[in-house]
């Protein structure tokens, strides 16, 4: 079991069709000790979905925008593990206004409020964990490919690029203390998350059609595999990467016309 006697907080389950509820099921089958997130009203959501993990984690308080909540999690950490051998950041918000097309048309708030979510939140989870961290510990990141501009996806497309860019920052100054951090850049999986980005289900569509290996849209194992091979002593040597996970699309310019 490559988690095997590994502590591991996942932030952002939701449901079980979240891809970070795969990779808490799938990192205690591989010997992870785990531990949830949640929130305000999604906190009795991702209780009931942490219900069907065995054995049931409990989940702590975390809204990662509060620098008091995020200084309580250190401590309950420190109090209940010790230290901490792996973070999964899975959480990205944008409000309406910031999707659907209307890129122009954004308020600065909005856009603030999604980098904040999105971006900044990765740095303050990693600098809140940094003080537990062991040596060969990872961080994880889920992000969707920040290349290209995709239809709707406007400011939160803009906070993922800024994402990619805070990872190779903390790959850089975590470096010393032998924490590794990376990202997944997952394709389009039908999540919450996903159902409330305009257009998505259409993305979800084309990307199967475009995806040189196939893509299941209902199917977040692919991911969740790859990140637990990034939290893994198997990535020893592995920082500051962007993985992507997504059926070969990052590698394509356009669709392979019919024969």
């Amino acid at each position: 079991m490559i988690l095997e006697g590994k502590r591991v907080l996942v932030t952002g389950v939701v449901n079980r069709r979240s891809i970070a509820f795969a990779i808490a099921e799938r990192a205690q089958a591989e010997g992870a000790e785990v531990l949830l997130t949640s929130f305000g009203r999604m906190m009795r959501m991702t209780e009931r979905a942490a219900n069907r993990l065995d054995p049931v984690p409990d989940v702590l308080e975390l809204d990662v925008n509060d620098d008091e909540h995020l200084a309580a999690l250190r401590e309950q950490l420190q109090s209940r593990w010790g230290r901490v051998d792996g973070v999964v950041h899975a959480i990205a918000f944008a409000p309406a206004d910031a999707l659907g097309g209307d890129f122009l048309a954004a308020p600065r708030a909005s856009a603030t409020t999604a980098f904040e979510t999105s971006a900044y939140s990765y740095k303050a989870l990693a600098e809140s964990m940094a003080p537990l961290m062991t040596e060969g510990g990872g961080i994880v990141g889920l992000d969707f490919d920040a290349t290209v501009a995709w239809p709707s996806y406007d400011w939160m497309g803009v906070a993922k690029a800024a994402l990619e860019s805070v990872n190779r920052y903390l790959a850089r100054d975590m470096g010393a203390q032998g924490v590794r951090v990376n990202l997944v850049a997952a394709g389009p999986i039908h999540t919450a998350a996903a159902s409330g980005v305009p257009g998505f289900s259409d993305l979800e569509t084309a990307w199967a059609e475009r995806a040189p290996l196939g893509w299941e849209v209902e199917d977040p194992a692919p991911v969740a595999d790859a990140a637990l091979f990034l939290l893994s002593d198997l990535a020893r040597a592995i920082s500051g990467e962007i993985l992507h996970v997504d059926g070969g699309v990052h590698a394509i310019g356009a669709a392979t016309p019919a024969s």
